[in-house]
């Protein structure tokens, strides 16, 4: 199973948004944040650490695109 894409993008981009926040000093907070955030986005892809899942999650992005456009002749 699959997640919706909408649901991929949102958490990519909060995954990048918190990892930069954190690599540039952020908050524990913000450190909080994107261990749910890495939680999460791991879950729905089925792996393990931050970088695969944003790869595999970038995959299924891609793969939905061209799902969704027909191919022009």
């Amino acid at each position: 199973m699959r997640a919706r894409p909408s649901l991929l993008r949102e958490l990519v981009e909060r995954c990048e948004t918190l990892r930069r926040r954190v690599a540039s000093g952020g908050s524990a907070q913000a450190r909080r944040q994107l261990e749910d955030a890495t939680y999460t986005l791991c879950v729905v892809t089925g792996t393990c650490q931050l970088d695969t899942a944003l790869y595999v999650a970038r995959q299924q992005l891609a793969d939905a695109m061209r799902h969704e456009q027909p191919l022009r002749h």
